[in-house]
C-alpha cells in the first residue's frame, strides 16, 4: 500500500514525547506513559526519513505532559501526539 503501519508512528510518538519528560527529570527518576493520544494526519511514506520533535508542556511532582510531531523532510506533519507520563518518585 506504500505506507507504514500506524503503529510505527505511535511507537515513535511514545518515545519522543517520553524523552521530553525524561530530559527534565533528575538522574535516576523513572517514569512511564499513562496516556498517549496520536492523531495520524498523513500516511508515513515507506523508505523516507522522518523527523520526530517534542516539547514539554508541564512537569509536576507526579505528572509530565508533553506533545510531539512526526514530520516528513518537507516539514509536513504526518502525526501529532500528546502524552502524559507518571513520574515515580520515592
Amino acid at each position: 500500500m506504500g505506507g507504514v503501519h500506524g503503529g510505527f508512528a505511535a511507537t515513535i510518538m511514545d518515545s519522543v514525547t517520553g524523552c521530553a519528560v525524561h530530559t527534565m527529570l533528575e538522574a535516576g527518576i523513572p517514569y512511564g506513559t499513562i496516556d498517549l493520544q496520536v492523531k495520524m494526519l498523513r500516511p508515513v511514506p515507506l523508505g523516507e526519513e522522518v523527523i520526530a520533535e517534542s516539547k514539554l508542556i508541564n512537569l509536576s511532582r507526579r505528572l509530565g505532559v508533553s506533545e510531539g510531531s512526526l514530520k516528513n523532510q518537507n516539514g509536513k506533519v504526518l502525526a501529532h501526539a500528546t502524552c502524559t507520563c507518571m513520574v515515580i518518585r520515592k
